[in-house]
């Protein structure tokens, strides 16, 4: 059993659907957990409708409302112009998935208050669209699919923006699922992102939640492979959006694809490898605009020999924090009381780098920045550089790799570099640039090592 996820460009249009229906359709005979997200751009639409809402600009977010409706149907017409009931009947859904959530945006309007129950509720229209229209495409091809509702399947905790997955009861779940389904169907199609509580309320695993969705269904069903469809051949060397010369890596490790999402690299989802680490099934990205190209195949760490880097990643607007104090020497103590502060704010630290009396640090979000800053202004003094990049060399035992830093640093030694971080598992080395240098430090980078 495979588990197939489709993202956003990969269901854009009834074109990239009519893609989708084509690989599914010719993979090898073997059941299959097809997982689709919102069609492009749909998932920032809804966000903005229900920030208008919330300001009691409803009549704003009605009007984006009816465009998205016209596009699903459009969608819809395309893909089922050859049968009248399965037009009819998908037609109905969207229509009244629309009213649904044009009732609900009516109410926050009024309320004049967004919750995050209420935010996760309009963000799951998104999937629950695309996967209806979908599957109905899938039958009229003639797929043996049948459709399953994630808010079934995929259990969370009350966390409505970015539960937290309940392994034992989605492996529970999943299983049943597919011992239903399976005796008749080839193929069960699904939800990516959304998410529920035990009782049925409504959540979501965060932005980007459908590979996460993907590995998570893998990791239950037991899966032989998990399959991420995207509109890029593979990982690939850097982004290609920042240097023209990249080429797809053919296989990698769990360690380095890891470390390449975390620290940036926008193929994967962060959260995707550990289920499939756990479970040692093996990830393969591909291509759904060109299927027959080979993509990447991310495999256990044992099976993957190449050493030396592999791959460049980055993050944009990163904020470091430099504290200061001399109560750092020969004190026991300090770091702790230092990530306190973070921890009670929820705030993810990236890179770390000390010394007898500094110790400077990297977030990626400012989200309660100012209170954390407060609290360790108690103890310390405190620096904030904001709109920094983030760039990381990731490979394979590069503290063995002789002269490394030498050909990194000599690459980059235009520029300034305000902070660097060798992370403790050998997969990369990490510094930070002033932003409008971090074009140039990827490109120089990238000539030096892969071109």
């Amino acid at each position: 059993m495979i588990v197939m996820k489709f993202g956003g460009t990969s269901v854009k249009d009834s074109g990239a659907v009519a893609r989708l229906i084509s690989i599914v359709g010719k993979k090898p005979l073997q059941k299959t957990i097809v997982v689709v997200s919102a069609l492009a751009g749909v998932t920032d639409t809804l966000t903005h409708m229900a920030k208008l809402a919330s300001v009691g600009k409803s009549e704003e977010a009605i009007g984006l409302s009816a465009g998205l409706e016209a596009r699903h149907l459009v969608m819809a017409e395309e893909l089922l112009a050859g049968s009248t009931a399965l037009l009819s009947e998908t037609s109905n859904i969207v229509i009244q998935h629309f009213a649904k959530l044009n009732e609900l945006i009516r109410v926050i309007s009024v309320l004049g208050e967004l919750s995050d129950m209420s935010m996760a509720k309009i963000l799951s229209y998104g999937e629950l669209l695309s996967s209806s229209i979908i599957f109905r495409a899938m039958l009229q091809s003639g797929l043996k699919c049948a459709f399953a509702d994630a808010r079934n399947i995929i259990v969370t905790d009350s966390c409505y923006l970015k539960g937290e997955p309940q392994i034992e009861a989605i492996r529970n779940r999943v299983q049943e699922l597919m011992k239903k389904e399976f005796n008749v169907n080839d193929v069960v199609i699904t939800q990516g992102f959304i998410s529920a509580t035990a009782d049925g309320t409504v959540t979501t695993l965060g932005r980007g939640g459908s590979d996460y969705t993907a590995a998570l269904i893998g990791m239950a069903a037991d899966a032989t492979e998990i399959q991420i469809w995207t509109d890029v051949d593979g990982v690939h060397t850097t982004d290609p959006r920042k240097v023209d010369k990249t080429r797809s890596i053919p296989v990698m490790s769990f360690s380095e694809a890891a470390e390449l999402s975390f620290f940036g690299a926008k193929v994967l989802h962060p959260s995707t490898i550990q289920p499939a680490v756990e479970k040692n099934i093996p990830v393969r990205v591909l291509n759904s605009m060109h299927p027959d190209r080979q993509g990447t195949f991310i495999l256990r760490d044992d099976e993957v020999r190449e050493n030396g880097v592999r791959a460049i990643s980055f993050k944009e607007n990163i904020t470091v924090i430099n504290v200061f104090s001399m109560k750092m020497l020969n004190a026991f103590g300090f770091l702790t009381r230092l990530f306190e502060v973070f921890g009670k704010y929820g705030t993810s630290v990236d890179l770390i780098s000390t010394s007898e009396v500094n110790v400077s640090l990297t977030v990626d979000s400012e989200s309660n920045l100012d209170e954390i800053i407060a609290e360790l202004s108690k103890f310390a003094v405190v620096s904030v550089s904001r709109n920094k990049s983030q760039v990381s060399v990731v490979g394979k035992n590069l503290k063995e790799t002789t002269g490394l830093a030498k050909r990194i640093f000599g690459a980059i030694s235009d520029y300034n570099i305000t902070m660097i971080s060798q992370g403790a598992s050998d997969i990369n080395i990490s510094f930070v640039v002033n932003k409008g240098d971090l074009a140039e430090v990827i490109g120089s980078l990238h000539k030096e090592f892969f071109e």
